[in-house]
């Protein structure tokens, strides 16, 4: 059994690869490269983790203290229900423009494989996560594996530790706001509500933080 994984992990490994739906993406598992992760972002026709779906879909690979923009993915989901027109006007995805995209179960084979077994970086992740659980469930049977690091709570981290004792003692007031957050680490800014953009900003953010916590 393997070394790296303590006895508890090893045995959910096992028993996750035993009732895997498709044993093609058993890679998932595998021990992940040193220090690389995926920065990831989705974008959905709505908040919604139950019903609304997703439109589009960005990743990017980050190794050490860099953003391989050359190894990213950018996908176009089709979605089953179409998009309203609140959807258009924050994610500028047209009825016509996701028409052209993947059937979701396709996106998602894609998505996995650029993963690999990756950790997966992004801001406010869990949502995203979370929608692309509910599309790989019918697939796997399972949701993504691999670990998460969600960047606002390394950057809430980050200002705690900076705040004087008396304020560490009630609840901290600290804007988490994306754009607040970049601003505040001297990061440069996409357009926002572009999952590729997303998902590079929040790899910017990532690497920024680590540094700033001497990781």
């Amino acid at each position: 059994m393997s070394t790296w994984l303590s006895p508890w992990r090893a045995l959910k490994r096992e028993w996750l690869l035993y009732h895997l739906g498709l044993p093609e993406f058993r890679f998932m598992f595998d021990v992940p490269p040193p220090n690389e992760w995926v920065s990831l972002d989705c974008e959905t026709t709505g908040l919604n983790v139950r019903s609304d779906e997703i439109i589009s879909i960005g990743a990017v690979r980050i190794v050490g203290n860099r953003i391989l923009t050359s190894e990213r993915l950018e996908l176009l989901v089709r979605p089953e229900k179409g998009v309203s027109a609140e959807s258009v006007r924050i994610h500028r995805l047209r009825e016509q423009d996701v028409a052209q995209g993947l059937p979701i179960d396709e996106a998602m084979k894609r998505l996995m494989h650029f993963i690999g077994s990756r950790p997966l970086v992004g801001y406010y992740l869990e949502f995203d996560v979370a929608m692309i659980n509910r599309a790989l469930f019918p697939l796997l049977g399972m949701g993504l594996p691999q670990p998460q690091v969600e960047v606002s709570s390394l950057y809430y981290d980050y200002k705690f530790r900076q705040l004087p004792n008396y304020q560490q003692q009630g609840n901290a007031n600290i804007d988490l706001r994306f754009a607040t957050l970049m601003d505040d680490l001297g990061l440069p800014q996409r357009d926002a509500h572009d999952a590729l953009n997303d998902a590079v900003m929040a790899g910017l953010a990532f690497i920024k933080l680590r540094e700033l916590r001497g990781e």
